[in-house]
C-alpha cells in the first residue's frame, strides 16, 4: 500500500498577498515559492515544508466571471491546529468572523471565511 497525503490545495483569490500573509499570520507558515503562472497570473505557494496552498490570481480576469472561479464548489478547507483559541483570536484580529463552533468527536473547531468567501476550517485535536 502506497501512502498518500495532500500536497496542495490551488486557490483562486483577488488578492494572493493578502490571503497569503493570513495564513502566515495565523499558522505561522511561510512563502514557499511564488512568481508568474504557466496560465498567465500570479501564484504564491505558502504553507510548511510538507504542504502548501497554491494561491492564484489573474488580473486579466475579473472576479466573478466563470474563469475565475475556477474549482468551485469548493465546499471548505480544513487546518489542523495545537492551539484553536489563539488562532481564533488572530482571525478576529484580522477583521474576520469566526463562526460555526463546534466541540464533537475527534475535536473541536470553528470556520471563518476569508476575504474572497472561501471557507476554512480549524480544528484542534489536543
Amino acid at each position: 500500500m502506497t501512502t498518500a497525503f495532500v500536497e496542495h490545495v490551488n486557490l483562486t483569490v483577488r488578492d494572493p498577498a493578502r490571503l497569503a500573509q493570513l495564513m502566515i499570520d495565523l499558522f505561522g507558515w511561510h512563502i514557499r515559492w511564488q512568481g508568474p503562472s504557466q496560465l498567465g497570473g500570479e501564484t504564491i505557494h505558502v504553507g510548511t515544508d510538507d504542504c502548501y496552498l497554491a494561491i492564484y490570481t489573474d488580473p486579466q480576469k475579473k472576479y466573478g466571471d466563470e474563469n475565475f472561479v475556477k474549482g468551485r464548489p469548493l465546499n471548505h478547507v480544513g487546518i489542523v491546529v495545537d492551539d484553536l483559541d489563539a488562532v481564533e483570536a488572530k482571525v478576529a484580529a484580522a477583521g474576520l468572523k469566526p463562526w460555526g463552533h463546534d466541540d464533537y468527536d475527534p475535536g473541536r473547531r470553528f470556520y471563518f471565511y476569508d476575504f474572497d468567501g472561501i471557507e476554512f476550517e480549524v480544528i484542534s485535536y489536543a
